[in-house]
């Protein structure tokens, strides 16, 4: 078992003279750093195997890396769980990721095939089609955003990135297409491995762990090793840790809890967890469109956690939250 490290982070002020950055956030901090084990335990962290804790996390070049960065989502499958096809079809997806751009998004990330519980696989033919002309048409009109590939097919991301996408955002961490990790280590480009337990047809059935947080950490660390030795470099690496992807709402709650722990794994981490069933099941909220104001909550826990990257579907409201959120974490001048 790789060791799991638990960088307890905190946004009070003031700070106190030992306080070190987390992941180089200029937001959330830590001072005593707990490494968690299989008996349950926790015992203060060797200094000597903390020193990365601190240390920026770069995502793309441009990109800020001292605060969140918010993730626009743009969904051309007919069969969103959270749109129900908003922007399906070129020109809605153009315009949709047009407005999100406007709302304030650092990057986009474009799919085409619906991972909700239960989807069915789409055709490569067909999630190249709904993918591929979207980001050479943003391109060629001079959008110059980071676009991320939500895929896990290599023939789909392939294609996106010859049209300009720079990053590739694979819910099955590598795993499903045997010719991704190559493809991702020729191109040189950052990929997300995404912890699921199971497929999109199976993942909701009966969902276990031993402990959910060491386990989740445990495959992202394995993981993180075969795109190693698949040639990927450790700076074009990015983690998460799959909420909603094979967990109970249990399961959930522990890992949005414990997120700083994935800190430990030295990518930067990305949440997704944006109108998802568990906001849904805590909030009484049946409707995905209408868990906005659940989503902030949890983008707010996650940016309290230090996460680099959160992925939404309510863009405008996400960066205004994390705008005042970001204010209030740091010294006030008078």
């Amino acid at each position: 078992m790789s060791l799991c490290l638990y960088p307890r982070p905190r946004i009070d002020l003031p700070r106190p003279a030992d306080a070190r950055p987390l992941a180089g956030s200029a937001h959330v901090w830590f001072d005593r750093v707990e490494v968690l084990d299989r008996h349950g335990t926790r015992r203060p962290a060797d200094p000597a195997v903390t020193d990365a804790l601190p240390r920026p996390r770069p995502v793309l070049p441009g990109l800020p890396v001292d605060r969140p960065l918010v993730m626009g989502i743009v969904n051309t499958t007919p069969d969103s769980f959270s749109d129900g096809g908003l922007a399906h079809g070129q020109a809605a997806a153009l315009a949709h990721a047009r407005a999100l751009i406007g709302a304030g998004a650092d990057l986009l990330d474009i799919g085409g095939e619906s991972t909700r519980p239960g989807a069915l696989p789409v055709s490569l033919d067909e999630e190249t089609a709904r993918t591929a002309p979207v980001i050479a048409a943003l391109r060629a009109e001079g959008v110059a955003l980071p676009i991320s590939i939500d895929t896990r097919n290599a023939a789909v991301a392939a294609a996106a990135l010859d049209a300009g996408a720079d990053m590739v955002n694979d819910v099955s961490a590598l795993e499903h297409d045997a010719a991704m990790a190559a493809l991702v280590a020729a191109r040189g480009v950052p990929v997300c491995l995404m912890h699921a337990q199971g497929t999109p047809q199976t993942m909701q059935d009966d969902p276990r762990y031993d402990d959910v947080l060491l386990d989740v950490h445990e495959h992202l660390a394995a993981r993180i090793e075969k795109a190693l030795q698949a040639g990927i470099a450790r700076a074009q690496l990015i983690v998460d840790p799959g909420i909603g992807f094979g967990k109970t709402l249990a399961h959930n709650l522990a890992l949005m809890q414990g997120l700083a722990v994935f800190h430990g794994l030295g990518a930067p981490v990305l949440l997704g967890a944006s109108r998802k069933s568990f906001i849904g099941t805590l909030s009484g909220v049946a409707e995905a469109r209408a868990r906005m104001p659940g989503s902030l909550a949890v983008a707010l826990a996650a940016a309290g956690q230090g996460a680099q990257i959160i992925r939404v579907h309510d863009v405008a409201e996400t960066v205004q939250a994390l705008a005042l959120w970001r204010a209030l974490s740091v010294p006030a001048k008078a």
